[in-house]
């Protein structure tokens, strides 16, 4: 059950989801939301520019019904008459055209926004089997937008008829009113027209837009099983991480152990705890921790400085303090500044008298560590 319940889609999409979705094209779209700004601002357009077409229609109707002999007699004087007509009419009509041809272009992207995929152009000989395109065009989606295209088209064909049936009388009339004032009356009727199926299409907009969205976002709805593959994919295999920080660690403890034959003393637990030191008062401001570790870690540092005749002191409160509160291939903590300064003068007496052939120095048998640096013997976790 829990395995068939992870392979239900019902988690919503995941970010990186929805960013595929949108590489391959896939995107939330509303046609009635382009139609409805279509309509809107050709509306305003008409009621904005509606002198200057009255203007442009009469002038041409003027010209147009009017006759001439020698127009009528001269086949070039025609033609250019008409194309005079026709430029009439274009200026006309420009203005409220190319702002309708860019709301036509904006529109479509004020939901789900510009996108330009190149996948979703891609030939794909699957689009052309007959099967899948049968089985698209009698889809529960289809059927859907069938519906939704009906009951659209009844509702804005109930108002556009329902204003024709208010207004026949007014609109017989205009056969015997003068050409002025028929043109003006009529322009007037088309607009209020188009201004209620504009009210009807805000209904239509506020109902196709969420169900847009929320259609969108089930179609990409995941299931648990492909948020867990995206999750590992995303952050790599556990066991492949582990591998790799294994490694990483394997080679981190390489170039510490290398690097204990630079230092100049190890300070040990005795048994439980190791950190070499390394100081140069030339490019140092202070010493530095060059290796540390613990148990077996800190059994080979012992060694590896055996080998490489590095002094080792037993100072277990100093070497708690180090292990602790310093960290690796960095300088020590300044309150450990006094107590590291008695290990390296010991040291520094040590390889005097092992030059001088001189007896070797006491060993530091009491080495003071700061209280908020002290850590408890017995107390074994790391840094």
């Amino acid at each position: 059950m829990a395995e068939g319940s992870d392979e239900e889609k019902t988690e919503d999409p995941t970010p990186q989801r929805l960013e595929k979705a949108r590489e391959e094209g896939q995107v939330a779209r509303s046609r009635e939301l382009t139609t409805f700004l279509l309509l809107a601002t050709g509306l305003a357009g008409l009621w904005l520019t509606s002198g200057w077409l009255i203007d442009s229609v009469m002038t041409v109707g003027r010209s147009g019904l009017g006759f001439s002999p020698a127009i009528a007699h001269d086949p070039a004087r025609m033609m250019s008459h008409v194309v005079a007509q026709f430029f009439a009419v274009a200026r006309g009509i420009a203005p409220l055209f190319v702002v309708l041809v860019v709301v036509a272009i904006v529109a479509p992207n004020l939901l789900g926004g510009w996108l330009i995929s190149a996948k979703s152009l891609k030939f794909d000989v699957n689009r052309l089997n007959a099967i899948k395109g049968l089985g698209r065009v009698f889809s529960a989606n289809a059927v859907a937008e069938l519906a939704k295209a009906v009951a659209k088209s009844v509702l804005i064909g109930s108002v556009a008829a329902g204003f024709v049936y208010v207004h026949i009388g007014e609109l017989l009339d205009l056969a015997g009113a003068d050409p002025a004032t028929a043109i003006v009356h009529a322009l007037r009727l088309v607009i209020f027209c188009c201004a209620l199926m504009v009210l009807v299409f805000v209904v239509v907009v506020g109902i196709d837009v969420p169900f847009q969205l929320w259609n969108h976002q089930k179609k990409l709805r995941m299931s648990l099983k492909e948020i867990k593959d995206e999750n590992k994919e995303n952050e790599g295999d556990p066991q492949i991480k582990a591998r790799v920080r294994e490694q990483q660690q394997r080679m981190a403890r390489q170039r510490m152990m290398a690097a204990v034959p630079e230092a100049d003393v190890v300070v040990t637990n005795p048994s439980t705890y190791a950190v070499a030191l390394a100081y140069d008062g030339d490019r140092m401001g202070a010493p530095r921790v060059v290796a540390k570790g613990a148990d077996e870690v800190a059994t080979r540092i012992r060694e590896r400085a055996a080998e490489h005749h590095i002094p080792r002191l037993a100072a277990p409160p100093l070497a708690r303090a180090l292990y602790r509160h310093a960290d690796l291939d960095a300088e020590i903590p300044a309150a450990l500044y006094g107590a590291v300064a008695e290990v390296l003068a010991w040291v520094y007496q040590l390889d005097r008298a092992s030059r001088e052939g001189d007896a070797a120095p006491a060993v530091p048998d009491h080495i003071d560590v700061p209280p908020e640096l002290a850590v408890p013997a017995g107390d074994d976790s790391s840094s």
